[in-house]
């Protein structure tokens, strides 16, 4: 009963993610082919890296829809992007539901494959933000995960809270939609009120 549900949020979160990666190839300009790049790395990045290291087979293999949804968003995209007037804004915001999205998602698929708490917690990070990081570094942008508002961190509490719930013994489809749900509400206040945590600051080293 729960495994169509997840299916689909992570189709879900490779959408969002693919809709961000084509975003960002409208703001450069590129080609149909960028579109198409930017999109799979973007949508599939994060969950490759997952199975990579949970050694399952990798999911857009197994099932080429996920690969098939990346491209034809980015077809769409292409022809379709200048219509959004605020590109940056919107792309902030569809990255932000599929940071939750796929923070729960990661830890959901690395906690049915074994992992405990941590591990399924930390994978559920990766998960979310790898796919960013990548479009961000490919395409020169300002890659979210080292700004100063919170980025990563919501990944963290999206994915934490869903675990925290799932051991305090919440069926697995609410405490999907309660973690996707928190992970979503603290990178929208990141974004709308520019949440931040402490830095490191400098100081001077002990006079020996």
């Amino acid at each position: 009963m729960f495994i169509v549900p997840i299916y689909y949020l992570d189709l879900f979160g490779v959408a969002i993610f693919a809709t961000t990666g084509a975003l960002v190839a409208s703001r450069r300009q590129m080609d149909i082919i960028g579109f198409a790049l930017l999109a799979t790395l973007t949508g599939l990045g994060g969950g490759t890296l997952r199975d990579l290291i949970l050694d399952r087979p990798v999911f857009w293999i197994v099932d080429q829809t996920y690969l098939v949804t990346c491209l034809a968003i980015a077809v769409v995209a292409f022809f379709a992007s200048h219509l959004i007037q605020r590109r940056y804004i919107a792309l902030l915001w569809l990255d932000a539901i599929g940071l939750a999205a796929y923070g729960v998602l990661g830890a959901h698929i690395a906690h049915t494959n074994g992992a405990g708490f941590f591990v399924a917690t930390a994978l559920g990070v990766m998960t979310a933000t790898f796919g960013g990081m990548i479009r961000d570094v490919v395409c020169d942008e300002n890659v979210l995960i080292l700004q100063d508002e919170i980025y990563a961190t919501a990944a963290l509490a999206a994915a934490g809270g869903y675990m925290a719930l799932v051991y305090a013994g919440m069926p697995l489809f609410y405490a999907a939609i309660l973690g996707t749900t928190i992970g979503f509400v603290v990178r929208a206040g990141a974004i709308q009120f520019g949440w931040k945590i402490p830095r490191y600051k400098p100081r001077e080293g002990r006079d020996y």
